[in-house]
């Protein structure tokens, strides 16, 4: 007998492909994660309950493992949507930039205009440490890559100095990660636009005293 089907266009057997396959498929995913966001974000991964996310999210029990078998399982898929929705803020600002040294500018002031709107990103992300090692490292790693990516690209247009590499991604990313966490979550008061001037100063410039 053939197996129901669901909004992703399969059966119900373990192995289906849970990509939705519809808009409306598409939409009940985002609301789900959106929902999963503020739950795990408000309550942590070990209280936050499914039932609560479906409830936020206003879908049906069932609609939730349309999509997802477990509660680790949304945790892990929005580890990953959170990253790709900060990529998509940052990048298209970071591209659109006159040089390397405005991109790097750019790319912390839209970062902090993002934390600032999602705060939940840093207790979700420091949960996935314990929750999801590997989801946990590859949103640094696939982050610092960028970093890495667009330095070397301002090398090769001679608008940096040619011995960029790995060790200036990762100072960059982590540089952004602490001022996001103090003027992001803890201080939401000061003007991103001075923050990341007065970082991006001492990343044109470094810490040499000046003449």
């Amino acid at each position: 007998m053939d197996q129901p089907r669901t909004e992703t266009g399969e059966g119900t057997g373990d192995a289906r492909d849970k990509t939705p396959r519809t808009e409306r498929g598409r939409r009940t995913l985002r609301k789900l994660l959106d929902a999963a966001a503020v739950e795990f974000g408000e309550r942590g991964f070990h209280e936050a309950s499914i039932s609560a996310i479906t409830r936020r999210a206003g879908t049906a029990l069932g609609s939730f493992y349309t999509y997802f078998d477990s509660k680790e399982e949304i945790f892990q898929a929005l580890v990953r949507y959170m990253s790709e929705q900060l990529r998509d803020h940052v990048t298209p600002l970071v591209q659109a930039a006159p040089d390397e040294i405005s991109a790097e500018r750019i790319g912390l002031e839209s970062y902090l205009g993002f934390v600032r709107e999602h705060k939940e990103i840093y207790r979700i992300i420091d949960e996935a440490e314990f929750v999801d090692y590997a989801s946990y490292r590859r949103h640094y790693e696939t982050t610092v890559e960028r970093i890495r990516q667009r330095l070397e690209a301002g090398a090769g247009r001679g608008e940096i100095r040619a011995d960029i590499g790995e060790i200036h991604a990762w100072a960059i990313g982590g540089m952004n990660v602490f001022l996001g966490m103090r003027y992001g979550l803890w201080d939401t008061e000061i003007d991103i636009s001075e923050i990341a001037r007065i970082a991006n100063d001492m990343l044109a410039n470094g810490l040499k005293k000046k003449d």
